[in-house]
């Protein structure tokens, strides 16, 4: 619903907000009225260059024609149906993403954290059914961030982040170890050990990418002890890093992986894919969700997943990454630029406030995210040009000099 539609002032809908909604979120101040393509569009027209895509979603960029047309459709010939009937849509889908990615069986949820709470189940109750009641515990990462629901955020290793502060005791069963120590992943597992759980690339952790030492050693390990590898594409996955998932860049594969985000095009979805051996863990009752599935976001998720693919998506990420990167290099105050494909990350020297930067960044119309006091992240659609690499850069390099000097 476009604002003029409402009789409203862009004021008027920040208050009802104010007044109506529970916020947990550091708002950009401005109604996004409209997006097309790299650009979100305030209530005035006026045009801010999508450097965060809805942290990763729109990679097909905003309202992508394509999966534009298939919500149209889909929602016009049946929208819900739960999971007792077939749908073509869902069906499709399923075809495309394990046959597009390498894996057995897939699990359709409505979100990132969902399907990491699936991955976790699944694992669980594979290692519990075959080799006993105590074999259930997950080793996953300091730093990482696997969601917000209870266990995701339990697997999360970051005791002292705000998103569990606050909430009593976490869900027992996970370990922390140090990321791209695999000496320090082999010692924290033990004999009640069912998986070991990491991002490929941790995004809210700092965007970190794993060596491939690492993720090669872990792939190893897992198989020697009888350990699940379990990967969280949740942000990674869909071309965003240079490959169709970012596990294709190391030449290994998951045993369990999730993903969200990208894969609906911008509609809500999440699934996890696995081996058919892990999958026989799901049976008849055990786990289950109401919208996932959904057949209009599976459509979209058809629909953005195609375009990914026949757009070779993943050729550009890397392409562009790279030229990004190599333009963020010559930043005043850096510290660091690190990243896959384009997901990207400057850390700054002490004293050099992210979140300034990224304000900064929003007073110039372009939108970016910040992850705790030190480092931007840029998560661009995946269409992105070269010219929209040195405009982007070009309103970061201003906006540190004016507030930073320099």
């Amino acid at each position: 619903m476009l604002l003029k539609e409402t009789g409203l002032t862009a004021q008027d809908i920040k208050n009802k907000v104010g007044k109506y909604m529970i916020e947990t979120y550091e708002r950009f101040d401005f109604v996004a009225d409209t997006a097309k393509d790299m650009y979100v569009y305030d209530e005035n027209g006026n045009e801010y260059l999508d450097f965060y895509a809805g942290i990763a979603v729109n990679s097909v960029g905003n309202c992508n024609k394509a999966v534009v047309e298939a919500v149209r459709t889909q929602a016009g010939e049946i929208m819900q149906t739960f999971n007792y009937p077939y749908t073509v849509p869902q069906a499709l889908l399923a075809e495309k993403i394990c046959t597009a990615i390498g894996m057995d069986k897939i699990f359709f949820q409505n979100s990132g954290a969902e399907a990491n709470e699936a991955m976790i189940k699944m694992a669980r109750k594979y290692g519990v059914e075959k080799y006993g009641a105590n074999k259930y515990n997950i080793v996953t990462a300091a730093k990482s961030f696997h969601g917000r629901t209870f266990g995701a955020m339990s697997a999360t290793g970051q005791p002292d982040n705000a998103c569990q502060i606050g909430f009593g005791d976490m869900t027992p069963g996970f370990t922390y170890a140090e990321y791209n120590n695999l000496e320090a992943f082999k010692a924290a597992c033990t004999e009640n050990t069912i998986a070991i759980m990491i991002e490929p690339v941790q995004g809210e952790g700092g965007v970190n990418p794993a060596t491939p030492e690492f993720m090669k050693g872990l792939r190893e390990f897992c198989d020697k002890n009888n350990i699940l590898l379990l990967l969280d594409e949740v942000q990674t996955g869909w071309c965003r890093t240079g490959s169709i998932m970012s596990y294709m860049n190391y030449g290994i594969k998951p045993d369990i992986v999730s993903m969200a985000k990208a894969m609906g095009g911008g509609m809500p979805i999440g699934a996890i894919c696995a081996s058919s051996e892990v999958a026989k863990a799901f049976t008849m009752g055990s786990h289950g969700t109401t919208f996932g599935g959904h057949p209009v976001c599976c459509a979209a998720s058809l629909a953005a997943v195609t375009e990914l693919l026949d757009k070779k998506l993943a050729d550009n990420a890397k392409a562009m990454g790279t030229y990004f990167m190599s333009l963020l290099k010559t930043l005043p105050h850096i510290k660091e630029v690190r990243g896959q494909g384009l997901l990207v990350g400057v850390e700054f020297e002490d004293g050099i406030n992210s979140v300034d930067i990224k304000h900064a960044c929003f007073d110039r119309k372009l939108l970016i995210t910040a992850i705790g006091t030190n480092i931007i992240r840029m998560i661009p659609p995946l269409i992105v040009t070269e010219k929209d690499c040195d405009i982007a850069f070009a309103i970061i390099r201003e906006a540190i000099r004016d507030v930073y000097g320099k």
